[in-house]
């Protein structure tokens, strides 16, 4: 069985870290570069660096702010937010990223997966696909846009096959809502997203303690899981985590 990968994200804002519940309410939780080293150091698998409002500011991602978090940490880097296209992306990789995620503009142009995927790799693209469902079932999940602002009408279930056949390499998949609850990850849904696509899933939104890492890399089949709140503010320690995960008979990277 493959290691189990624990991704520390940093949502970005103005050059600053945030983070808020359900989309709103951002909070300061600190400096993108010293977080980014901090995490690393703790023993964090991969860094997810995320301009939250690039895209719905209509600007570009802050390339410095990338560059300097890049400059700090030598685990694979991944940057979103504010590509638009494959020259956004290479600006992104030559600021120091290892991966880019892209959401909105791969829904307004799903043939921009292809082509960052064919210059770079499709190990170098990973689609994210912010999902809203309420107390509906899982096949009604709905794909959201702009930093989660815009509701797209895709179903989250047909978009990630669709992803796949368009050359992501993997899917960072985000429950609305549960993001910042801390109540736990949706593994319905991510169980559904896993089992309908081959590539990599990325569990997103709802990390509260390790127990929940626990249900979503078992129950929710998840090969991934992302979070922020409990890393950025001290809940809980990235090495103790993955010693609990080991205990549970889950295959972990180092520090264990």
């Amino acid at each position: 069985m493959l290691s189990k990968r624990i991704i520390a994200c940093l949502d970005v804002d103005d050059g600053r870290v945030v983070k808020g519940v359900k989309f709103k309410h951002l909070r300061d939780a600190g400096d993108p570069a010293d977080l980014a080293r901090a995490h690393a150091e703790a023993g964090a698998d991969e860094i997810v660096f995320l301009d939250i409002t690039a895209t719905s500011g209509q600007r570009a991602t802050l390339i410095e702010a990338v560059r300097r978090a890049a400059s700090r940490i030598f685990v694979p880097f991944t940057v979103g937010g504010g590509i638009r296209a494959l020259d956004d992306a290479s600006r992104v990789f030559d600021a120091g990223a290892d991966k880019v995620t892209i959401n909105s503009a791969a829904v307004a142009c799903p043939k921009l997966i292809g082509d960052i995927a064919a210059r770079y790799g499709s190990q170098a693209v990973i689609v994210a696909i912010d999902a809203r469902r309420g107390e509906a079932p899982v096949g009604e999940a709905e794909v959201y846009v702009a930093g989660g602002r815009k509701p797209t009408g895709k179903k989250a279930l047909a978009w990630a096959k669709q992803v796949e056949c368009c050359g992501a390499g993997e899917i960072l998949l985000t429950s609305m809502d549960r993001d910042g609850t801390g109540i736990g990850f949706d593994c319905e849904l991510t169980a559904a997203i896993a089992g309908s696509v081959s590539i990599p899933v990325i569990a997103s939104g709802g990390a509260g303690n390790p127990q929940h890492f626990v249900e979503v890399f078992t129950q929710g089949r998840a090969d991934a899981a992302l979070a922020a709140s409990i890393f950025h503010f001290g809940t809980h320690g990235i090495a103790d985590l993955k010693q609990t995960l080991l205990a549970a008979g889950l295959p972990m990277r180092w520090p264990c």
